[in-house]
């Protein structure tokens, strides 16, 4: 009923060349392999390769990039993902240029003859914007483009982005799937067996993977990942609908929202809205005074557990971001972020409105 944890770094093997599936712990491991198989499976993907986390994931699968190549990705995207854009591939030859992948007329724009991948979330951290993977897609690929989606904030219990067309799915496990702030991982699931062939190589080869135990903490977060989700977005829900009504709120950002832009796409394409808010206040003096003044909501980064969060993205975990790249993309200094937790809504809501007060 549950999977053991195998620690084993090295596997005996019957002679010279001959084992029986698993030689090194680097390579390959039991737990591991139960931890993709069942990612695997929840994404509705032929293959899924774990690693040490959401930008060891990030980082392997860029490696298939070559000099030259060029990455349209969303503009809204993940602090750490844009660092690792901009600070650090970069310097190997790869070009970035961010859009607002909302806009299909501007995608087709971006693209280049050197293009090589669209880097998509949805929605979109930290301003919960809903891209239509489905017609993204479609231009990618009559341009010779293949389309990555990081799936993390819908998880694959919402959405499944390979059904609407995407060619790779990339999650922090970290969040959402681990659900308990214990533990650090992430995946990357694909259905293009030659794709998976050049990822396991390069997974081994680079080596960033997860200990057994870590996985075996993803694999007993999962068998809990239908409850929470579902719990979260309810209460996500009512959240973002109560955060309407105050009049310290300038904004408020949420998918299943009806004044949102996007709520048709997101209807479409998800099973529920998620798990995830964010607002925004006058300035960053309300902000930090309203995140400071919370008492159920914890003031931390990271995200999808079953405790309530908040942050302050330009401060937190966008602060990588330059400001002027922040400014133009939304995420101003009265931004706040929320992960809704699994609490009951009626206190997160009055907690809510004791600190905007």
């Amino acid at each position: 009923m549950v999977q053991p944890i195998h620690m084993a770094t090295t596997f005996a093997q019957q002679g010279v060349g001959r084992h029986k599936g698993f030689e090194y712990g680097r390579t390959g491991n039991p737990t591991r392999n139960a931890l993709e198989e069942c990612l695997a499976a929840l994404e509705a993907a032929r293959h899924c390769l774990a690693f040490a986390s959401g930008l060891g994931a990030e980082t392997t699968l860029m490696l298939l990039l070559n000099p030259g190549d060029h990455v349209v990705y969303m503009e809204d995207v993940y602090g750490g993902t844009f660092r690792l854009f901009d600070k650090v591939l970069k310097r190997y030859g790869l070009e970035f240029t961010g859009i607002d992948a909302t806009d299909l007329d501007v995608v087709e724009r971006s693209i280049t003859d050197r293009t090589r991948m669209l880097w998509l979330e949805s929605p979109t951290n930290p301003l919960l914007r809903v891209v239509d993977i489905d017609a993204v897609s479609e231009i990618a690929h009559s341009r010779g483009a293949m389309v990555c989606v990081d799936n993390t904030f819908a998880t694959p219990y919402l959405q499944q982005p390979l059904h609407l067309g995407a060619d790779v799915v990339v999650h922090s496990a970290t969040k959402y799937i681990g659900g308990h702030s214990d533990v650090v991982g992430g995946a990357i699931m694909t259905n293009n067996d030659d794709l998976e062939r050049q990822l396991r190589f390069h997974q081994n080869a680079v080596g960033a993977v997860p200990s057994p135990f870590d996985c075996w903490l993803l694999l007993r977060g999962v068998k809990t990942l239908a409850l929470r989700v579902e719990r979260q977005s309810d209460n996500a829900m009512e959240l973002a609908t109560a955060l309407t009504s105050n009049k310290t709120v300038k904004r408020v950002y949420y998918p299943g929202l009806d004044s949102n832009p996007q709520r048709g796409v997101a209807a479409k394409q998800m099973r529920m809205f998620g798990g995830m808010v964010s607002f925004e206040v006058a300035d960053e003096a309300t902000a930090f005074r309203t995140l400071e003044r919370l008492k159920i909501f914890a003031l931390a980064e990271s995200l999808g557990a079953v405790e309530s969060l908040a942050e302050h993205p330009a401060r937190m975990t966008h602060a990588s971001i330059p400001a002027a790249e922040r400014q133009r993309s939304g995420v101003g200094d009265g931004l706040i972020r929320l992960s809704v937790g699994v609490e009951d809504v009626a206190d997160l809501i009055a907690d809510l409105e004791q600190a905007l007060s």
